[in-house]
């Protein structure tokens, strides 16, 4: 029989301590807060347990004890494993060396549980699976509250405790992976000594950025539309080059892509106006044409600041006989035949009205009395 642990009662803590700070002790407390009937003795069991009022805690397999006040014996019941649930988390253990390392540094890998889980083997508690005992006369029993909650710090300093509560310890689970035949790095590639007294090779010089692109020079061929097929090559080799330069690329859209392409390879696509956005401004430039948003009130009100010294800088300088109105929409300023519009990246749009529509009329600003000179 696996032995059980014993674990020195928790000394007061501060108010404002947390209880699991990881995420399979943040699961734990997870399937006791949403079984538990009473929030009175949730709040109760939390006080209870920063004010260190229960005894030391003894986990054993399917159990969790401790004494609290007037010596009342609090009891929290687990439902262990049988045989063939461990056979089959075993499996999902042995199965990457790396689960048993992060275990032994007392991590419990997520896609370790995923995997369990997927296997029929229900390591994390979950709604009705914490089954609290407790002497004292009340039915909703802050003991058992404060234990699961204390508890919550033990499993966060080591998840071996959550694997002896299912019905195995660590000795004994270390032991049952030594006798399984699970596939090791150390029989099949170069002992560890021998890796490691090799030394880090110097990495290779990173690969040049400006390689001009040739095009992939296709004979037409049937049910193939070869001149696509270039574009989109085009279009990887130019992605290409902007990754090694930058070091990521923003996420698009399906139709932010198309627009990208058409203005990046003159495609008539009937997208001018998105065409000439995305040039001035890329794909925040083809947001600013496309959608109107509320800014923040504290961003709303910088943003009118801003209008404000601009115009009245235009008014000392450069405008005759006066400004128009403004007239504001959200994050649209309009004046005359002119309009600003303020991106979500704090900058500056600028639109002007043809034939009736609001066509992008150049590049972005940090300060709109660029745009109003």
């Amino acid at each position: 029989m696996t032995a059980a642990r014993g674990f020195p009662a928790f000394p007061r803590r501060r108010a404002g301590v947390r209880f699991a700070t990881t995420w399979w002790g943040r699961a734990w407390l997870q399937a006791l807060e949403d079984t538990a009937l009473d929030q009175t003795m949730l709040q109760q069991g939390r006080a209870y347990a920063k004010a260190g009022q229960l005894g030391p805690i003894t986990v054993s397999p399917g159990r969790l004890a401790a004494v609290a006040e007037h010596e009342h014996d609090a009891v929290v019941r687990v439902e262990q494993l049988s045989d063939a649930e461990w056979d089959r988390f075993l499996d999902q253990v042995a199965a990457k060396a790396g689960h048993i390392a992060a275990l032994l540094d007392r991590d419990m890998p997520h896609d370790l549980v995923s995997a369990a889980e997927a296997a029929g083997v229900p390591l994390l508690p979950a709604i009705g699976d914490l089954e609290p005992e407790c002497s004292c006369p009340d039915w909703a029993c802050r003991h058992t509250a404060a234990l699961c909650y204390q508890a919550s710090w033990l499993l966060d300093a080591d998840p071996f405790v959550l694997l002896l509560l299912r019905g195995r310890g660590e000795r004994e689970l270390i032991e049952a992976l030594r006798l399984r035949d699970a596939p090791s790095p150390a029989k099949e590639g170069v002992p560890a000594r021998e890796a490691f007294a090799l030394g880090v090779p110097p990495l290779p010089e990173p690969p040049p950025a400006d390689v001009a692109h040739a095009p992939l020079g296709l004979e037409p061929a049937p049910g193939v539309d070869v001149a696509a097929l270039e574009v989109l090559a085009a279009s990887a080799a130019s992605r290409a080059r902007d990754l090694l330069t930058r070091g990521r690329l923003p996420a698009l859209t399906e139709h932010q892509d198309l627009v990208r392409m058409s203005a990046t390879f003159d495609l008539d696509r009937g997208l001018d106006a998105e065409v000439a956005a995305w040039r001035h401004g890329g794909a925040a430039g083809l947001e600013a044409l496309e959608t109107a948003w509320t800014p923040a009130r504290q961003d709303l009100a910088r943003a009118r600041a801003q209008l404000e010294a601009a115009r009245e800088a235009a008014r000392e300088a450069a405008w005759e006989g006066g400004l128009p109105e403004v007239e504001n929409e959200r994050n649209r300023w309009t004046l005359g035949d002119r309009q600003l519009r303020y991106g979500r990246d704090g900058r500056w749009y600028p639109f002007e009205r043809r034939g009736g529509t609001w066509w992008p009329a150049g590049p972005p600003e940090p300060d709109p009395a660029a745009l109003l000179g």
